[in-house]
């Protein structure tokens, strides 16, 4: 008796876990860069508590690694060519409604905010 129960306990902590987290897919646009003049757009898409998708800049586009997301906080890496360096950056944040905030680490050092919306 004890087994189903536990089981169906565990199925609606799963269930609940997953409906809980964000609404975090589709293109999400920022400017972004030291100036805040670099338009950036994000591609997402979250999988249970796994992300994947792109950041697309006027520089390059790169592919989301290691991306998870647990209700509504978000964490990625994106690793960049830099004149035949690979350079990771690390991005952790909130997604609330159309608004995604991340604090960036990573490259020369130091971290930026950048406030996403996401496109309609």
């Amino acid at each position: 008796m004890k087994k189903p129960i536990l089981k169906l306990l565990g199925l609606l902590a799963l269930a609940s876990g997953l409906l809980s987290a964000a609404d975090i897919d589709g293109r999400w646009t920022a400017k972004g860069g030291k100036n805040g003049n670099v338009p950036e757009t994000l591609t997402l898409k979250a999988n249970g508590n796994k992300l994947t998708g792109t950041l697309s800049r006027p520089t390059g586009t790169g592919n989301i690694a290691e991306g998870v997301i647990s209700g509504n906080s978000v964490a990625f890496k994106i690793v960049r060519d830099r004149g035949g360096k690979q350079v990771a950056f690390q991005y952790k944040g909130t997604v609330s409604g159309a608004d995604l905030k991340l604090t960036i680490t990573g490259g020369r050092g130091g971290t930026r905010d950048v406030d996403f919306k996401k496109e309609k």
